[in-house]
């Protein structure tokens, strides 16, 4: 006779502990995308991750859940009406995973497992936005967000964890979100990128980060939400959330040697913008792969990504799509990258959910061979498809339509206050004055006072210019 439903204290805490180092993860990606672009987009650019937090949790509460992670109905997309956001969920026996044989699951409530599982969504939307700083429409933007979580993110999804044809059907492996998010959004990323072009002066001009201590505070809070990212992803606390935790840390610490190595031989210089990008690349390749592989394979894994990710930015300038914050060089290489490992490097001897509850198979290095490399392969191909196609449509219709990219005028003077009537940095002299609101601040509408007069063939004083660096 089955117990009844009892809630674990244990992996509740964790997982709502996981649930906010993941949802700080997306304000340190605006620290971490505004401090590499300009200054006069800076706050464009951390306003595309805000908004996704406002926008993409609301979808998540009302269908996105449902569609995935609600009942199986073709392998494409869970039942929307699951958990519709117009249900509650508060009885003793509406925890996650609970069957008749086992009514306590994980000993979870399902609400806390959402708002997990919400987060990750969010931040998923938000690494797209990197690709098209400094040009996008605010406005063009949030449909677009709309469009690609409805269409891609939430049904992706279910292919990879909520029983869909990838996990439940292909067996492919994605222990956090190597697929999911990291391909997913990479993707995405390089669609949009080429739908709106290049920006004005690329890439003949320098268009260099303007705050880099900006960077290295977002890529260290990156850093610090991404143990809940992975370790989080076991939704217990036990020795396989240990491995995920000690693996996140070794990919990435190796990743951080990897790319200022190959700085160091390229131009005899390692930087902290080179550093802060690696650790972001070590830590999207262990994503997928955390719970999956040996911590001697993650240091492997880091020092690869590292390298690779490094030399793979290069190639916007080869092939002319302006990826103005490289998310294909590193969440789309990385997400590739961490995907494949698993085809090499995994093994059920760390985690016999391998076999037992995935269905997959060991690496090609512990005997398994080729079979599980080519289930990764072919679940990138998949989701690299998708999420490339109707990102491109998506963003193509926006264009047409209420128009995606702003003004040469727009773009050329600042963005920020353009789109937002705001400026970062307040370079002018003080006045005296408090009155006037976000307007003002930003120099639009605000009365100039008029210069005393040095003579009568004195010059007229030129307005002060709205651009700061970058």
């Amino acid at each position: 006779m089955p117990e009844a439903p009892t809630i674990d204290g244990g992996n509740t805490v964790w997982l709502l502990v996981s649930t906010a180092l993941v949802l700080l993860m997306t304000p340190g990606l605006a620290l971490f995308y505004g401090g590499l672009n300009r200054g006069k987009g800076v706050l464009n650019m951390m306003m595309m991750s805000f908004s996704a937090i406002g926008l993409i949790s609301v979808l998540w509460w009302f269908y996105g859940f449902s569609v995935a992670f609600g009942t199986d109905v073709n392998g494409l997309w869970g039942d929307p009406t699951a958990y519709l956001g117009t249900k509650t969920f508060l009885a003793e026996t509406d925890l996650w995973g609970a069957t008749a044989d086992n009514p306590s699951g994980i000993g979870v409530p399902l609400y806390v497992f959402m708002a997990f599982q919400m987060v990750f969504a969010v931040i998923t939307v938000a690494l797209i936005s990197g690709a098209v700083s400094d040009r996008a429409k605010f406005a063009g933007w949030v449909l677009f967000a709309f469009g690609w979580a409805t269409l891609v993110y939430f049904p992706v999804a279910h292919w990879v964890w909520g029983g869909g044809i990838i996990g439940g059907k292909l067996h492919a492996l994605d222990f956090a979100g190597g697929t999911a998010v990291h391909i997913n959004a990479g993707a995405a990323a390089l669609a949009l990128a080429l739908v709106l072009g290049k920006r004005l002066g690329w890439p003949r001009e320098g268009m260099k980060p303007h705050n880099i201590p900006l960077v290295a505070l977002g890529a260290g809070l990156l850093w610090f939400g991404w143990f809940g990212f992975n370790a989080g992803s076991e939704l217990t606390v036990d020795s396989v959330a240990g491995l995920a935790f000690i693996n996140t840390q070794l990919a990435t610490a190796a990743a951080v040697l990897g790319w200022i190595a190959v700085e160091w031989i390229k131009d005899r210089k390692p930087t902290m913008v080179g550093a802060s990008s690696g650790a972001v690349a070590g830590l999207v390749a262990i994503t997928p792969a955390c719970g999956f592989i040996a911590p001697w394979a993650s240091v492997l894994l880091g020092i690869v990504a590292g390298v690779v990710c490094a030399l793979a930015i290069s190639l916007k300038y080869r092939f002319g799509y302006d990826d103005s914050l490289d998310v294909v060089g590193v969440h789309f290489v990385g997400g590739w990258i961490g995907s494949l490992w698993l085809g090499l490097f995994a093994t059920n001897s760390v985690n016999g959910a391998i076999s037992d509850v995935v269905g997959a198979s060991d690496g090609l290095f512990y005997g398994g061979g080729l079979t599980q490399l080519g289930r990764q392969a072919l679940a990138g191909l998949i989701v690299s498809a998708w999420s490339f196609g109707v990102a491109w449509l998506l963003a193509t219709a926006i264009e047409k339509t209420i128009g995606f990219r702003v003004g040469s005028e727009a773009e050329v003077e600042g963005i920020d206050v353009a789109e937002h009537a705001e400026s970062a940095y307040d370079l002018s002299p003080t006045t005296g004055s408090s009155a006037g609101g976000a307007f003002a601040m930003a120099g639009i509408g605000a009365a100039r006072p008029t210069p005393e007069p040095t003579g009568a063939a004195a010059e007229p004083v030129e307005p002060a210019s709205e651009k700061v660096a970058g």
